[in-house]
């Protein structure tokens, strides 16, 4: 009979530590929390210190009698959620429902805590060697969070209700990343472009030709802001000697990236994997829960993912130094193993979790290579960037040799530079990828040989036109760099901002972009009306750091509570006192009557986006659908039920054909491109549509006899080179927008307009 009772959350990570700890301990999984916050009412007593109460959550009552039956055969029950403020409190429930609540106060003496950072036999052995009481600060700290976030989103949704529509719903955290979304939306539509020119130099050297830039006029900075004032410079350069005046020559360190923390790892995992910030933490938990590599079974490949510290043990920075040398052997000009170990400190500073180790592999001599064929490829893709990236951080730096060379033309100064590398170093593994600036000061290129006073041969004067950019819209990388910097949210809830903010239809995404809906930009404004403060950047960051301070001990969780709570209700009441006036402000007034009883008609929100409705409903119930949008999607295409033209509509699984003059006519079907399908003998078109995650693809109208389909958009383009009727649009920073063949695959650089 086993001696023990080891409890995880899942039943993945309690296979890896069943195969580990042996026959003497029994591991069962939770299945994650057991008990939470009712979903049918507010849950917290408020007047009572804000004691929430806590209910069975539906469907684990059979993993409850299942894990109290197991407790009652062992002398000893060791609670292993995972390390964090999530893992501590499902630990504490746990507590509650197999020791009666003795374990709150750490008074029963069966139930202890384990903290297992990386699932390896190692750990786990050090884990139960040293078992603990629960960490009632880190649980005081969860039940503050889920406590003011009930809060904010059961009290609040209900304004939302009252005054947009029923169903829509705040959240804390959540709503302050679709603030930061729909204020970068407003500064991109009242960002005025702003024209400016450049101009290059073509030179030619006795050693080579050089590529320059103006630089300089004078001490100053050029202004060159049109045409005319870009034809006065080659005005004045004309007959000008070109001489070089100045050759500049140093060598430039270029230090390895710092192991992965939760949001580097989904903003590299974004940008080089294209995986969503959803599927980077789930990949990761089975990474770091055990997957079956073959001979040596379920193993965990990677340390706890969850984390903001940049911490390496020294066990890790060793088994990587030793493995180094035997996978770089060392070559001139030098080591790919530095003298010493890097050690690299956590940016968030003081809030860093610092128990918790970056993201790094349980056991470097696991290769990618090793590993290739034997794990999924999704899983094998992001372990190969969190291998990568560790073993970078404790290789030497690369070298550099920047050569810079300025060139006098009269009162003007030209400057190029160029770099070469010396030593690869670190990016003979993980090269860090090259930012815009430093392509267009420092290019990866070899400069000719070139001696002060060098008279220098004008090829070519090129001036370019250029307009400024507002700043971009945020992808799911940029803004969790954007939450990270300001202070919002942590390791644990970065993923699920844009997953939560998408499912209410408040943005959705196109071409990776995040874009803010009429609706989430409603909301906002609704809400920074009413709290204005609650949604503010800074004071949520503030409620973070406090949140910390109750794990580390430093507050207590209720006044926390208490100091949030009176401020919140007080805007929260006078919105109540507020709710005609709030309702008539958000409803804006359209010029077109009702047909019926001929009041003015308002614009409302429904779930399948705005919409025109008479303003005496329930007694009135006409609607129509906007007229900017039936004038501005309209298609050339009639309906088949009733002959009035369709139109482009966006619901909830995207956008859709549908009669312009629903709800009268409910006819719908998919949005036709006009291009014949390419497949031989098919007399079906191309049509729209979406996945079941909402992905935009394109497939034929005679789906399922037909089943071509392609993620870029068809255009009706003859092939010059096969004669293909049809090729797709596409558009890459290298090669700009172009037209490809799907069938000999040759690709024609074309200047396309912009999609639809």
């Amino acid at each position: 009979m086993a001696k023990a009772l080891i409890i995880v959350e899942s039943p993945a990570k309690a296979k890896t530590i069943s195969k580990l700890v042996g026959r003497g301990y029994k591991v069962l999984a939770s299945a994650g929390h057991l008990r939470d916050l009712p979903k049918s009412k507010l849950g917290v007593d408020v007047e009572a210190d804000f004691k929430p109460q806590y209910v069975t959550i539906k469907g684990k009552a059979k993993i409850i009698k299942e894990l109290r039956d197991g407790a009652k055969k062992v002398d000893r029950i060791y609670l292993a959620p995972d390390p964090d403020r999530e893992g501590e409190a499902i630990a504490w429930h746990l507590a509650h429902l197999l020791g009666n609540g003795k374990a709150a106060s750490n008074g029963d003496d069966r139930i202890l805590r384990l903290s297992i950072y990386e699932i390896t036999k190692k750990a786990v052995q050090e884990a139960l060697a040293s078992p603990r009481g629960i960490d009632l600060n880190k649980v005081n700290a969860q039940q503050a969070r889920r406590i003011m976030d009930r809060l904010v989103g059961y009290l609040v949704s209900p304004v939302l209700w009252q005054t947009i529509r029923y169903g829509l719903s705040a959240g804390r955290v959540q709503s302050v990343a679709l603030r930061m979304i729909c204020e970068r939306e407003k500064e991109i539509e009242a960002f005025v472009p702003q024209e400016y020119w450049t101009i290059e130099a073509r030179l030619k050297a006795q050693t080579g030709r050089i590529h320059a830039r103006l630089e300089k006029i004078g001490d100053a900075k050029p202004e060159i802001q049109s045409e005319a004032d870009a034809k006065g410079v080659l005005d004045r350069l004309h007959g000008q000697p070109f001489i070089v005046s100045e050759v500049r020559r140093q060598e430039r360190r270029r230090n390895p990236l710092p192991p992965f923390i939760t949001s580097t790892l989904q903003q590299e995992a974004y940008n080089r994997l294209h995986y969503s910030s959803k599927k980077t933490m789930a990949v990761a938990q089975q990474l770091y829960e055990g997957v079956d590599i073959g001979e040596e079974g379920t193993v965990g490949l990677i340390t706890y993912m969850r984390t903001d510290s940049v911490r390496l043990s020294d066990d890790a920075v060793a088994a990587a130094r030793a493995l180094i040398p035997e996978l770089f052997p060392a070559i001139a000009p030098g080591s790919y193993l530095p003298p010493e170990p890097a050690v690299y400190k956590s940016r968030a500073g003081a809030r860093a979790q610092d128990a918790h180790e970056a993201v790094r592999p349980t056991d470097v001599t696991r290769t990618p290579e090793a590993l290739k064929g034997k794990i999924p490829p999704d899983l094998w893709k992001l372990y190969d960037l969190i291998w990568k990236r560790f073993m970078a951080c404790q290789m030497s730096p690369g070298v550099d040799l920047v050569t810079s060379v300025d060139i006098a033309a009269g009162e003007h100064l030209f400057r190029a530079s160029g770099t070469h590398v010396q030593f690869d170093g670190f990016r003979k593994l993980y090269a860090a990828p090259r930012t815009k600036e430093e392509d267009e000061d420092e290019p990866l290129a070899d400069l000719p040989s070139l001696e002060v006073q060098e008279r220098l041969n004008v090829v070519h004067l090129d001036p370019k036109q250029h307009f400024t950019e507002p700043a971009p819209r945020y992808t799911e990388a940029s803004l969790v760099k954007a939450l990270e910097e300001n202070g919002i949210g942590r390791p644990s809830t970065y993923a699920t901002i844009v997953t939560t903010i998408t499912s209410r239809e408040y943005v959705h995404k196109e071409g990776g972009q995040i874009i803010p809906t009429e609706l989430g930009r409603k909301v906002v404004d609704l809400l920074l009306e009413i709290f204005p403060h609650l949604f503010d950047v800074a004071f949520t960051a503030t409620m973070e750091e406090e949140l910390d301070r109750v794990e580390s001990g430093e507050e207590e969780w209720v006044k926390v509570l208490r100091d949030f709570y009176g401020p919140f209700s007080e805007r929260l009441s006078e919105a109540k006192d507020r709710r005609e006036e709030l309702r008539s402000a958000i409803q804006e007034e359209s010029e077109h009557v009702c047909e019926q009883c001929g009041a003015r008609l308002v614009k409302k929100f429904g779930r399948n986006g705005p919409f025109l409705a008479c303003p005496n409903y329930p007694n009135c119930r006409y609607t129509r659908p906007l007229e900017e949008e039936a004038e501005a999607r309209l298609l050339d295409e009639a309906c088949p039920t009733c002959g009035a033209p369709m139109m482009i509509r966006r619901g909830r699984f995207g956008r859709f054909a549908a009669c312009s003059t629903y709800p009268n006519c409910k006819t719908t079907g998919p949005i036709k491109t006009g291009v014949p399908c390419p497949e031989a003998g098919c007399t079906g078109q191309i049509v729209e549509r979406t996945t079941r995650r909402g992905r935009l693809f394109y497939g034929c109208s005679a789906y399922p006899q037909c089943k071509f389909a392609t993620w870029d958009k068809p255009v009706a383009s003859a092939c010059p080179h096969c004669g293909a009727a049809m090729r797709v649009e596409k558009e890459t920073k290298a090669k700009g927008r172009f037209l490809k063949c799907l069938k000999c695959q040759e690709e024609e650089a074309v200047s396309l307009p912009q999609s639809a």
